[in-house]
């Protein structure tokens, strides 16, 4: 009789597969086992509904990567401005202190080239003590010649002997003046900070770190190959950011996270963040008549490519910088979702979506501040700038300059904002459509956990 009485306790162990040891080993074993394992498979026909969705969409992606997929950068004359010239690597051999005063009769850099301070080169001054550095190039045809530059003494930045500098080169200006030290030679502690950047990832990801870092490297290799050279050839920015950012989503989701249905939901998601994103951005730059031309290097930019769309290239880079932060909400929700059902598998998709949204509205919340704040700090120097013209708030916020980073936050922060219900929603009816096979797998299971049920003839004893 005792054993009639304990029957109903055994099926909680055949639910999650498991049918050896003891009643509370297998509760208590069985939990972690769940949260940190792979996702439980969905059955054949949600994964039919899911891959009628996405295979199509994937091939589309891969057709439009066909279509667009650029012969490479095309050639163009160089200007000799800003990012636009020939640099060599140079070495700071000598640094001696000489009179402004001699030193300042000298001619200037062509075309007023920036020096070592970086940025526009400063007034010269008639009195003080200035530095005459001599520089030797280290690359190029040019290597082992050298030349001097002078340093004002109100420069940022100074130039001392050792320093590895980046030089620019104008082959067009008399031979003394061809070269001219443009920024600092940044490449050692850049790379060994992208090297800390790896391991720390790879330490505390392990195989997920490693494969982030494949997929982050994939993701460069998009922008560098297929982006960047395809906007450059004259193709549509919104269609290039929408094909690229397209990939780069299904290669670093799937690759992160696995070939799953709970990582296909995820990509869905933000699919359909993504298209909101795109609609309301290209809604709001055109009536707010944002032409994405507000800079220096943008201005370079038309110059160059006159037929490059600015404005569309606005909304490429609101695309492309709203995907890194949507994949992780939506993965978030996903996964969230998917731990509440294996917790409690009787919960309904309404019970699943409002136990998940309340998880998404502590997301939302840290996740909007965060894009506020960086485009903020971004944008410090500028907004002191404004502070210091004493402009209204309503003069800074409609100028241009300003509009469009109050755009990016703003369209970027509403996709954010509608991937977590959207993404709660769809995890939700997946998940909670997928209980037939569940339980025609545990059916069979149920059946010998009484037979085993000594449980109860133990405590008797």
């Amino acid at each position: 009789m005792t054993t009639t009485q304990q029957s109903p306790q055994p099926p909680p162990g055949p639910r999650h597969g498991h049918g050896h040891g003891p009643g509370p080993g297998i509760a208590g074993g069985h939990g972690h086992t769940h949260s940190h394992g792979p996702a439980a498979p969905v059955s054949r026909h949600l994964r039919k509904v899911i891959a009628a969705v996405l295979i199509p969409f994937a091939a589309a992606v891969v057709a439009g990567l066909v279509v667009l997929w650029p012969g490479g950068t095309p050639a163009h004359q160089r200007t000799g401005v800003g990012f636009d010239r020939q640099t060599q690597q140079a070495t700071v051999t000598r640094v001696v202190e000489v009179s402004c005063s001699s030193a300042n009769a000298s001619p200037a850099a062509p075309g007023g080239a920036p020096s070592a301070a970086g940025g526009s080169s400063a007034p010269r001054q008639a009195s003080g003590t200035c530095k005459r550095a001599t520089v030797r190039v280290d690359t190029g045809k040019d290597k082992g010649r050298t030349f001097t530059e002078i340093v004002q003494p109100d420069q940022s930045r100074q130039l001392n002997r050792g320093d590895k500098v980046v030089v620019a080169y104008e082959p067009s200006a008399p031979r003394e003046l061809q070269y001219s030290v443009t920024d600092v030679d940044r490449r050692l502690p850049m790379t060994l900070l992208a090297a800390v950047f790896a391991l720390a990832v790879v330490v505390v990801g392990r195989l997920r770190g490693v494969m982030a870092l494949i997929a982050l490297a994939v993701s460069f290799l998009m922008l560098n190959l297929f982006i960047l050279p395809a906007i450059l050839q004259g193709s549509n920015p919104l269609a290039v950011a929408v094909v690229g950012s397209s990939a780069i989503m299904l290669i670093a989701l799937y690759m992160c996270h696995g070939l799953s249905a709970r990582t296909s939901v995820a990509v869905l998601g933000t699919l359909i963040s993504l298209t909101l994103i795109g609609v309301l951005g290209s809604l709001f730059i055109g009536w707010a008549a944002l032409t994405g031309n507000t800079d220096d290097n943008t201005g370079l930019i038309h110059g160059l490519y006159p037929s490059i769309d600015m404005s569309g290239l606005l909304l490429a880079g609101v695309i492309i910088g709203s995907l890194g932060v949507l994949d992780d909400v939506t993965v978030t929700q996903t996964s969230a979702v998917w731990e509440l059902h294996e917790a409690n598998p009787t919960m309904g998709w309404r019970g699943l979506y409002r136990a998940g949204i309340r998880i998404g509205r502590d997301h939302i919340a840290s996740v909007v501040n965060t894009l506020v704040l960086a485009y903020a700090g971004a944008a410090l120097p500028l907004l002191l700038l404004f502070s210091i013209a004493q402009s209204s708030m309503g003069t800074v916020a409609t100028s241009e300059l300003v509009a469009e980073e109050i755009m990016r936050t703003l369209v970027g922060s509403i996709g954010l904002v509608a991937s977590v219900p959207v993404t709660t929603a769809l995890a939700a009816l997946v998940v909670s459509a997928d209980r037939g096979p569940r339980g025609r797998t545990a059916a069979p299971a149920a059946v010998p956990a009484p037979a085993r049920g000594g449980r109860g003839r133990r405590r008797k004893r």
